[in-house]
């Protein structure tokens, strides 16, 4: 289970706190990086979303750094699917308050996610309670079972 996540973002406060209205959380300073972020979900999981500032380098040994990288995309491979007790029309609709692209996508009828675009540049993906429930049940391991060996039969 992963409790926390950590992103960049252009304005790491404001996205926390949009994150936060997401989840019906609730987000504050990240008390050990100044400028940084995390929105709190309350949820049973511990469920957090650490923001740090664009160009923010996680290094081992703990050190945190920032560091300008002109040429590189602002994208990258990295998303979340996070389950949230808000419904499919505030997600929408605060995403597009917000100007973020926001879509409800069917994952071949498996289950179906919302993908928001934070800052237009991070892909989180949310799941409204009906939308969690047919993913939790797509992720039970005899399901998955399944799905593997429907795949790999191809």
């Amino acid at each position: 289970m992963i409790h926390h996540i950590s992103i960049a973002a252009n304005q790491p406060q404001y996205v926390a706190e949009v994150l936060a209205e997401l989840c019906q959380g609730q987000a504050i300073g990240f008390p050990y990086h100044e400028g940084s972020y995390i929105a709190l979900t309350f949820d049973p999981h511990g469920t957090m979303i650490e923001v740090f500032p664009q160009g923010t380098e996680l290094k081992p040994g703990g050190e945190v750094g920032l560091s300008c990288h002109p040429q590189a995309s602002r994208c990258n491979a990295f998303h979340a699917a996070i389950s949230v007790s808000t419904s499919e029309a505030q997600i929408h609709q605060i995403a597009k308050r917000e100007g973020w692209h926001v879509q409800t996508c069917d994952r071949k009828g498996f289950f179906s996610v919302i993908e928001v675009w934070v800052e237009n540049q991070q892909l989180l993906e949310f799941l409204p309670p009906t939308f969690a429930a047919k993913y939790l049940a797509f992720s039970e391991p005899q399901s998955l079972k399944q799905f593997v060996s429907m795949i790999t039969n191809d």
